[in-house]
């Protein structure tokens, strides 16, 4: 049984121009050993092939290739590959591989490519073969696939990557449904007292790996939707994520109005007129997108609440098509949808008044033959309350048949959160599951850390990585290896902070001298913490600023200092979030704190990458229970980083106390001011009494044992438990598999 794809380098060819084995597509037919030319035109071919397909964003040893090229030029276009190759002639191409002695690297990249396609009797067709006639679609306002591609801002977008490529490598039929944001979400800049400026970029499609979307009729899909105001249109581009086809509506279109061309170029840009009219695009032309594109779903996964309109539309072409009363069609859309929830506060639901509502929704309403009150009652907790706003999670909750929390903590929060709406059933009893996030293992695993796996985990791991068994072979691993590679690790994250602190300081106008320092702070050998994620006030980022001077003492001390790297954005509109990152970033004219406190400008999927690669411990301390899960601790899992966080989210079900660190018990007091306190107390404890004496305790090789038997115990227990493979899998036995086959579901059907 073909099982999912195994992303380690290939041994390359001893020849340089040659390749050798079995041909790709455009070949002869496999044969015996042979040996090929390549034409600069064939290569240059092959390499945009492989640009063209996001498969090699967790691809490292196709990364490299790239890298190889021109690693200056590589870097400074964002690691993306099409813009790479745009300043190669073929001609120019192969002369430098040649050069680097690439050709059979090339061929080999292309020809794997190739056959995982093609490849057949997949996890998925074993497991899940009922999609294979019935697709899902999963629609997600943002995703983070690689930061060449900036059509993100944050968690939701990079668990939507994740999960559409781990639904690649199971070979999970599934199409994907977003918005093309040209200018995506704002880069971040920091002025000379700290305020983060933003500015926004405009992409080039001919940079990305955009194509049209072909319809049935052989022409770039486009769609339009009615609003009492006008109608609004978009055009479809169509993105290669391996095996799944990603859809991105554009509404930068002839026919729109100025304002309405705008529409989908900033992600969670303008008020909440922009909001609802991009919904409204994401949601109703999405549908709309799929059916011109002549797919037929089996499947809608509506992934936050964003996406929550395409109910609407999927009723409606059920009405149209086959005849259905509205209740029916209600009945048939309900019994397909799946509905991820992923906020755990009230205010994050987006909410539109009566008017909106209207404006947007009346020609949809005329259409399902519904009265204005019945529309609003459906996304209302209570629909004879006439003062209530319309809520997209509770249109998610009522018109899907399966609906999940992503962590069992955010299980038990949504379901006492939106008890209200079954109001005869006990809060325990509410149909709202958990299915626990998880990351893409291929794309967060270091190429360091693949390597010291690849030695001591059996073969072929990698297509068993959500076995428990696989990962228990860490125990096996030399300690001075394991430690070893981590270290080297560190220092590639040192050097990475200490470049762009540097950038930082020259393009603020600082002095030569504080771009020197900038290039010398931070230490190895000291004990290193990381904390990156959006500066949202809950996430309390300045938790471990509590007691300044408790922290001082912390950080200089002789014999075990600690050092702190920060790095996030606040929303344009965040002012109190914006003021954490001022508080932050000026402690570096504290004498007691420079350069061991540090802020890292616009933080994106590279300096993540970095980030969670290189620290000893990774610091998540949110007022809990307001983190839904948080995957950013499960990728430093991958790396031998430890984690160090208040028990909420995905730690509250992961901490065991052999594998991490926990601040305090997980209490929470009525007044959330006692509660940071109490936080704030635990989190210095557990620096002081638990993390920085492990840490610093050396045997007489100067290695931490308990420490690294920590990491260890860290891996073996969390690694294969918080993969997005094993996350897709979960949603493929409980959701889609009941959803397209019409079987029940004990934990999310209703």
């Amino acid at each position: 049984m073909s099982q999912p794809e195994d992303p380690r380098a290939p041994t390359p060819s001893p020849s340089g121009r040659l390749a050798a084995g079995k041909q790709d597509a455009s070949g002869p037919p496999p044969g015996p050993l042979r040996l090929i030319e390549l034409s600069p035109q064939n290569l240059y071919d092959k390499c945009q092939a492989l640009a063209r397909n996001l498969w090699w964003s967790w691809h490292p040893e196709v990364t490299n290739l790239f890298r190889e090229l021109d690693p200056v030029r590589f870097r400074q276009l964002d690691h993306n590959p099409i813009a790479l190759l745009a300043e190669f002639t073929p001609e120019r191409l192969e002369a430098r591989a040649a050069e680097l002695v690439l050709y059979s690297r090339i061929n080999q990249a292309y020809r794997r490519l190739k056959e995982y396609l093609a490849a057949e009797n997949t996890w998925s067709d074993v497991h899940a073969g009922v999609l294979g006639s019935k697709p899902v679609v999963y629609f997600s306002a943002e995703f983070g696939i690689h930061e060449s591609v900036p059509i993100y801002s944050g968690g939701l977008g990079v668990l939507s990557g994740d999960h559409i490529k781990s639904a690649s490598g199971l070979g999970i039929p599934l199409v994907a449904v977003g918005l093309f944001y040209k200018q995506g979400y704002f880069k971040q800049q920091l002025d000379i007292d700290g305020y983060q400026h933003e500015e926004y970029l405009q992409s080039r499609v001919e940079a990305l790996p955009l194509e049209p979307a072909i319809g049935t009729d052989g022409q770039q899909v486009q769609v339009a939707i009615d609003t009492r105001s006008g109608q609004i249109r978009a055009k479809v581009w169509k993105m290669a994520v391996g095996r799944v086809s990603l859809y991105l509506l554009d509404s930068d279109v002839d026919g729109n109005t100025p304002e309405d061309r705008e529409l989908t170029s900033r992600l969670y840009g303008g008020d909440t007129r922009v909001r609802i009219r991009q919904e409204l695009v994401l949601g109703v032309g999405g549908v709309r997108a799929i059916r011109a594109l002549g797919i037929v779903p089996g499947v809608y996964h509506l992934n936050e609440g964003h996406s929550v309109f395409a109910t609407l539309e999927a009723v409606r072409g059920r009405m149209d098509r086959d005849g259905f009363s509205f209740d029916d069609a209600v009945r048939e859309v309900a019994r397909q949808t799946v509905f991820t929830t992923h906020t755990p506060v009230p205010a994050g639901h987006d909410r539109f008044d009566s008017g909106q509502i209207e404006e947007h929704l009346g020609p949809m309403r005329d259409a399902l033959g519904i009265s204005h009150d019945h529309l609003m009652g459906l996304g209302r907790v209570d629909p004879s309350n006439h003062g209530e706003p319309f809520c997209m999670t509770v249109l998610g909750l009522k018109l899907s048949r399966r609906a999940n929390a992503v962590s069992a903590l955010h299980g038990h929060v949504s379901r006492k959160m939106w008890k209200d709406l079954w109001g005869w059933r006990v809060e325990e009893e509410v149909p709202i599951g958990h299915i626990t996030n998880g990351v893409h293992v291929p794309s967060w695993l270091s190429w360091q850390m693949l390597q010291l796996y690849d030695r001591i985990f059996p073969a072929n791991w990698f297509r068993r990585m959500g076995e428990p068994d696989v990962w228990q072979k860490i125990h096996e691993c030399d300690p001075g290896e394991l430690w070893e590679t981590h270290y080297a690790l560190k220092n590639l994250l040192l050097q990475f902070v200490r470049r762009r602190l540097a950038r930082q300081c020259k393009r603020r106008g600082e002095s030569d001298e504080a771009v020197e320092a900038a290039r010398s702070v931070l230490d190895p050998n000291v004990l290193t913490i990381g904390f990156a994620r959006r500066f949202a006030t809950y996430k309390r980022a300045d938790l471990v600023l509590g007691d300044l001077d408790k922290l001082s003492k912390l950080i200089c001390d002789a014999d075990r200092p600690i050092q702190v790297i920060f790095a996030g954005k606040a929303h344009p509109a965040d002012d109190p979030g914006k003021g954490l990152i001022r508080k932050i970033a000026n402690l570096r004219h504290d004498p007691r704190l420079a350069g061991r406190i540090v802020f890292v400008e616009d933080y994106d999927i590279n300096v993540c990458r970095h980030l969670i690669q290189g620290v000893d411990v990774w610091l998540n301390n949110p007022r809990r229970p307001l983190e839904a899960s948080g995957t950013s601790g499960q990728k430093v899992v991958l790396n031998g980083g430890l984690n160090c966080s208040i028990p909420d989210g995905w730690w509250a079900e992961a901490f065991d106390g052999r594998n991490g660190f926990a601040i305090g018990r997980g209490e929470i007091h009525a007044n959330p001011e006692i509660t940071d306190a109490r936080d704030s107390a635990a989190l210095y404890d557990v620096l002081q009494n638990e993390v920085i004496p492990l840490f610093y305790e050396r045997d007489a090789d100067g290695l931490p044992q308990t420490w690294i038997k920590m990491m260890k115990n860290s891996i073996s227990s969390l690694a294969w438990r918080f993969s997005s493979h094993r996350m897709v899998m979960d949603y493929a036995r409980s959701c889609y598999v009941p959803a397209a086959g019409g079987l029940s579901c004990d934990m999310h059907s209703r």
